[in-house]
């Protein structure tokens, strides 16, 4: 796949993510897909990919995601992206608050024969914490 072939894959994934779209998950990902991201729990293969966009669309109703950069190289795609929506749902164990956040991520996404097998991510969780309420924010 060329790599802007790859980036649309890309941008499709946040597409099915905003959208809660997990009918698309055998199109986009390969059953050996994996998340590996440090504040998240272990996600893995189709399954997994279904569980990512549901417990995002669940906790966040109206989750939508801004890609702010992209960039393709060979079988890889850098996305630094920035993500709005409104605490309904429990996440990662924190009851649902009712209040609206702005997280920024950094996406490196690794692409084989035009599907997604991984994806390796850092979102700023702390300030997710912060703005839930659930640690301090700075004063």
């Amino acid at each position: 796949m060329t790599t802007e072939m790859n980036k649309k894959l890309v941008k499709r994934f946040y597409q099915a993510v905003d959208q809660g779209d997990t009918n698309v998950v055998e199109e986009l990902f390969s059953p050996e897909w994996e998340n590996i991201d440090p504040a998240l729990p272990p996600l893995q293969g189709l399954d997994g990919a279904r569980t990512l966009i549901r417990m995002l669309t669940t906790s966040f109703p109206n989750f939508t995601s801004k890609i702010d950069l992209i960039a393709a190289e060979d079988d890889r795609v850098a996305v630094r992206a920035s993500h709005t929506g409104t605490h309904q749902g429990e996440f990662l164990g924190i009851p649902a608050t009712g209040k609206s956040v702005h997280i920024s991520a950094t996406g490196i996404f690794t692409i084989k024969a035009g599907k997604l097998v991984q994806n390796r991510v850092v979102f700023d969780a702390f300030g997710l914490l912060q703005q839930l309420g659930v640690i301090p924010s700075h004063p």
